[in-house]
């Protein structure tokens, strides 16, 4: 029986055809539904409506060539339901165009008690309109030079309150130590205390100076995160003064933003922060998974992107991160696979069992385990890289301890 008395059921089960087989050039949603008042076939039928060709009434205005369009839901397995749209419903290179059918007013329908976008596949028509990464992993390793093992980044911390001169040297002591990586946090942009030409001068030097230091290639990721016609500028500005790297705060700059900054063909990697995700991706029935998430990032042209950690200070289960990481390596048409990054409360002890998740393919990027070992931020990049080097050459922590006392501090300070 339907809400409110209103007999919408039969236009809703119109959407419904469980004998569909879905076309190559169909994008395919995959969604979490609990209905609200009416039954799971028929809040199935509304998720394939309201998100195409559909409403919740006859129409008068209805043409017979309109239907063609519409989506189709072909699976409902338990509470979880797939639907397929005709690529012709979206316009090619238009992500919010995109996201506003599949991801948009569905989710405030009160026929659905709750509804949830677990996945997202793009047929290769679509995905051939937009440019994807640039570099993606084999890019990231050829410009740092570094063919396998996982690359050890961090964090300035504190995330705000140093100003450029302290921020500059605190990255060189990372880099000192052996990250390959420093980057800005995500809520640093261009306040007075360290404003965003004058630190990234100060810490591309500190850069130079620790690559002839180690005879290693060092990177700086500075959060160019802005309004999008200021954020081009300070992309630019990082081309013009030498950098490789941008961060971008991808969900609260906007799709749009990033298809932009994407669509400049800029030399720089964009490493993607998903600043303000768990707002919709942790509550396990309603909003939007990681996965699909991530699969936009990829789609609009990041070359890696933050997805989780399973160990550490962060909420996501193993089965979602390996979600979020098999998000951007599958294999997705011509596009390039997507470096993974970790992040979230990581220290030395914690990188046998990350590498045990990740394997070698991803960024390590560890804030206050690196700054927060007790003999200060070289002694903690030290003591990253230690735990790598013995994970790879498959020795516990202790043991390789015993000849590093970098590590030996790491693991006294860090108990668990």
């Amino acid at each position: 029986m339907s809400l409110a008395g209103e007999d919408y059921s039969l236009k809703y089960l119109d959407f419904v055809d469980l004998t569909y087989k879905p076309k190559e050039s169909d994008l395919i949603c995959t969604f979490l539904v609990e209905p609200q008042g009416i039954s799971l076939k028929e809040a199935a039928g509304g998720v394939a409506a309201e998100s195409s060709v559909g409403t919740w009434t006859e129409l008068t205005t209805e043409k017979p060539y309109v239907k063609r369009l519409a989506a189709h839901v072909y699976s409902i397995e338990g509470s979880e339901v797939k639907i397929a749209y005709p690529a012709e419903l979206f316009e090619a290179a238009n992500m919010p165009n995109i996201l506003s059918s599949v991801a948009g007013n569905v989710f405030g329908l009160k026929a659905l008690k709750n509804l949830r976008l677990l996945d997202l596949e793009f047929p290769k028509q679509l995905l051939a309109s937009f440019k994807g990464p640039a570099f993606g992993i084999a890019g990231i390793r050829k410009l740092l030079k570094i063919p396998k093992r996982p690359l050890v980044g961090t964090i300035i911390k504190p995330k705000l309150g140093l100003e450029t001169k302290d921020h500059a040297k605190v990255a060189y002591e990372a880099w000192l130590g052996g990250c390959d990586i420093v980057k800005d946090d995500e809520n640093l942009s261009s306040q007075k205390f360290n404003p965003f030409e004058t630190r990234l001068t100060q810490t591309l030097e500190s850069r130079e100076k620790a690559q002839a230091e180690t005879g290693e290639r060092k990177v700086y990721m500075i959060n160019i995160t802005a309004e999008t016609d200021t954020m081009l500028k300070r992309a630019q500005t990082v081309v013009d003064q030498g950098g490789e790297y941008v961060m971008v705060d991808i969900l609260t700059c906007g799709w749009s933003s990033l298809q932009t900054l994407r669509n400049q063909n800029l030399k720089l990697v964009i490493h993607a922060h998903r600043a303000g995700h768990a707002a919709f991706t942790k509550n396990p029935t309603h909003g939007i998974a990681m996965k699909p998430v991530a699969t936009v990032a990829r789609v609009i042209g990041v070359d890696q992107l933050h997805v989780g950690t399973v160990v550490g200070k962060m909420s996501e289960t193993k089965a979602e991160v390996i979600e979020n990481i098999d998000a951007c390596k599958t294999q997705m048409g011509d596009l390039r696979p997507v470096l993974p990054v970790a992040s979230g409360g990581l220290h030395p002890r914690l990188i046998p069992s990350l590498m045990e998740t990740f394997g070698n393919n991803f960024v390590i990027q560890a804030g206050g385990g690196i700054h927060g070992h007790p003999d200060g931020t070289v002694a903690g990049a030290k003591a990253m890289r230690q735990a790598v080097d013995a994970t790879l050459e498959r020795k516990t922590l202790e043991e390789y301890a015993k000849n590093h006392k970098e590590l030996a501090t790491a693991l006294k300070q860090w108990k668990t």
